[in-house]
């Protein structure tokens, strides 16, 4: 069995920047545990794994992997396999559109395909559900889990809290001093997680922490790290972007309008990012919020899969 394969690198104009993500074309006869192999051959954050849509206002449905485990939603797969599948000349016998719904567990995620000079640069998705918020969890804890001090964790204008538009993660402001200096225990993402979720630690703990580039919200530089799920740190992270502008928009006193965020992650890394958000707030409630990154191709191959 031979299946096309596209590596891209996402939120990022130039190749080995940014969030590294294989997409396989047509994952058709693919079982869930070949996708899962697969995902952890590639080694990336994340895979996705492209298939015809189950219901035909669709443009198709996406199985989005980890290292471990089916994720629900993910921000940089669906920015780039878009950008992906906007490259090719059909997607199950259609033409791709410049707008594209995708079917996904957290529902239907629609993604608008960037275009200069007539070829595809990038994508904006918007995240498939409105902000919720959930538990907060204490700073010493999580203080451990990014290898600072206490007093590195900022308070002033929110507490470490869970946050989610279709995958959750807990958001943390760190001093600006602090954040180049956090370092993955993994040992403490598995107590906090044990003394949170229960007596397994549960490897969807991902912790989003960022500083202020200036006195507002404008422009941010974060770094996520989720250990228990095999990403000691990941370069770009645009869901965890959008819960976070979501948040962060709900908690300013303005007034109602469109909300603009720009965030740099992965500088750590050596592979900087670049991921633009976009929320919209009325009567007090954030109701959509968008993500937005460039993308560049890396390479293209084949999986030559052994049958059974």
């Amino acid at each position: 069995m031979k299946r096309r394969y596209v590596t891209v690198d996402v939120f990022t104009g130039r190749q080995f920047g940014g969030n590294q993500l294989a997409v396989v074309t047509d994952a058709r006869d693919l079982s869930g545990a070949q996708m899962q192999q697969i995902a952890n051959e590639f080694n990336f954050s994340e895979t996705t794994f492209v298939l015809p849509p189950q219901s035909p206002e669709n443009t198709a449905h996406i199985r989005i992997f980890n290292r471990t485990q089916e994720m629900p939603f993910a921000g940089h797969p669906n920015v780039g396999t878009a950008y992906v599948l906007g490259s090719q000349e059909s997607i199950f016998g259609r033409r791709p559109g410049q707008v594209m719904r995708f079917e996904e567990t957290a529902g239907i995620v629609t993604v608008e395909v960037t275009w200069e000079g007539g070829v595809p640069t990038g994508a904006t998705i918007a995240a498939p559900r409105l902000l919720e918020v959930g538990k907060c969890i204490e700073a010493a804890g999580i203080a451990r889990c990014l290898g600072l001090s206490e007093a590195d964790i900022v308070l002033a204008h929110h507490k470490p809290i869970s946050v989610s538009v279709g995958i959750e993660f807990f958001v943390v402001e760190v001093a600006a001093t602090a954040l180049p200096r956090a370092n993955p225990h993994k040992d403490a993402f598995a107590a906090v997680a044990r003394q949170h979720f229960g007596s397994d630690p549960w490897d969807r703990f991902s912790i989003f922490f960022y500083s202020r580039a200036g006195a507002g919200i404008e422009s941010l530089n974060a770094r996520m790290f989720a250990p228990l799920s095999g990403t000691f740190e990941d370069p770009a992270t645009g869901s965890a972007s959008a819960a976070l502008g979501a948040y962060l928009t709900s908690l300013d006193p303005s007034a109602d309008g469109q909300f603009e965020i720009e965030i740099v992650q992965g500088v750590q890394m050596g592979r900087p990012s670049e991921i633009k958000i976009a929320a919209s707030k009325a009567k007090g409630q954030v109701n959509q919020v968008k993500v937005t990154g460039r993308c560049v191709q890396v390479m293209e191959g084949v999986l030559d899969l052994v049958d059974g």
